[in-house]
């Protein structure tokens, strides 16, 4: 558990921090879809669902990539 942690505040890649902005960018986009007021097509909520999976995800994977080499 403390390696994660520690791997979560280490220094992330500048392609990743990118990476990271746009998985939390598509997450939101998702969480909107989804929270819409009005009634969407199944189709449409569906696809929402899986953006926001998919952002979370790489939003999740971007954070926890550090640049140490050490073994």
């Amino acid at each position: 558990m403390k390696k994660i942690i520690n791997r979560a505040s280490a220094p992330t890649p500048k392609f990743f921090k990118v990476l990271r902005n746009v998985g939390l960018a598509m997450a939101a986009f998702g969480g909107t879809i989804l929270a819409a007021p009005i009634a969407l097509p199944v189709i449409v909520t569906t696809i929402g669902g899986y953006v926001a999976v998919a952002g979370g995800v790489l939003s999740a994977v971007s954070q926890l990539t550090t640049t140490d080499d050490s073994p």
